[in-house]
């Protein structure tokens, strides 16, 4: 994906498909940080669809000044990154996950060669949940049927998890979450493993750091930020039924390091050809992210019991995988 340059500014076409909540905040994010300088908004219900657009497109100025509107799946000609948050909802509570999934690969098999046909140059970002199945099916599906590059379909992962941990960090630390740099790898989810040994602040190993600042990292306050950052969504969810600001700016500021070309290290998740062990799952891991997506994977050096965890959470990903793909996982 190139942005195209015309008259001193970079031009980018950005589709969502899937315009509930985790796709409004997505195209809402992106005006406020003025990320694009299109957004088109993609729903199975034209008139909600619609809503939306013209809802976001009141806020430009106060923002960035860009067309919104919305479209079906083929007016996302031009667009050089597409995110999708579709998804079908659980049908009752006996609905298993395994099912869910499955109906939720379906609806994958039917839109992504649909977008593809109509934008085949775009960088697809996934944050259909759960987001690290769904991002290896998108890949599965792109490949298969269009292909398309799997280093071209990226999804959030633990774009907001890391951002979670760097704001807990910091608000113990007393200073900016800027200064923090630590990751959270793995699944976006339960078994995610919270970076701890590779944690800098100020450019100082986070122990040093802490005792200077006299706020120790004790193992009650480790407790403390991992659960603070492992059950974050489980709070929100319980409080107001979903969480959608932090992800819509994740996939904001994602789309912000390809249209850029940046060149950030962002966690994020792609397809993976190994990882402790695992093989073809995909989990997030630090990424290098440009304008032609995923450029490199860095793999941190990790404690013994961080290996231990992170071979775990990858192996949970691929038993998921392999329920919903069998053994044609990539």
């Amino acid at each position: 994906m190139r942005a195209t340059q015309g008259e001193g500014y970079t031009k980018m076409k950005i589709g969502i498909v899937g315009c509930g909540q985790v796709g409004a905040a997505s195209a809402y994010a992106c005006v406020m940080r003025g990320v694009g300088t299109e957004l088109l908004l993609c729903d199975r219900s034209m008139s909600f669809a619609r809503a939306q657009a013209e809802d976001i497109l009141h806020a430009t100025p106060f923002a960035a000044s860009m067309p919104v509107s919305a479209g079906d799946i083929a007016a996302l000609h031009g667009a050089g990154i597409v995110m999708i948050a579709a998804g079908v909802p659980q049908k009752d509570a006996r609905e298993s996950r395994l099912d869910l999934l499955k109906r939720n690969a379906e609806l994958f098999e039917e839109i992504i060669p649909q977008i593809l046909k109509a934008a085949p140059e775009a960088i697809l970002l996934i944050a259909s949940n759960p987001v690290d199945v769904m991002t290896h099916l998108a890949a599965d599906i792109a490949y298969r049927q269009c292909g398309h590059p799997k280093s071209k379909v990226i999804g959030s992962g633990t774009i907001l998890d890391t951002a979670r941990f760097r704001a807990l960090m910091a608000t113990h630390l007393g200073v900016s979450s800027h200064s923090v740099h630590g990751y959270v790898l793995g699944e976006h989810g339960d078994s995610e493993v919270l970076h701890w040994s590779g944690t800098t602040v100020g450019n100082m190993p986070l122990g040093d750091f802490a005792a200077q600042v006299q706020s120790p990292v004790t193992a009650a306050v480790r407790e403390e930020i991992d659960q603070g950052v492992r059950r974050a969504a489980y709070r929100i969810i319980q409080g107001k039924g979903a969480t959608w600001f932090g992800i819509g700016a994740g996939m904001a500021r994602l789309a912000q390091a390809m249209i850029e070309d940046q060149r950030a290290v962002v966690t994020c998740c792609t397809p993976t050809a190994d990882i402790e062990g695992i093989s073809d799952v995909t989990l997030s891991l630090p990424r290098i992210v440009s304008a032609d997506g995923i450029t490199h994977t860095l793999y941190p050096v990790l404690s013994k019991d961080e290996q231990d965890a992170l071979r775990r959470s990858a192996s949970l990903i691929k038993e998921a995988i392999t329920a919903v793909l069998g053994d044609s996982c990539l």
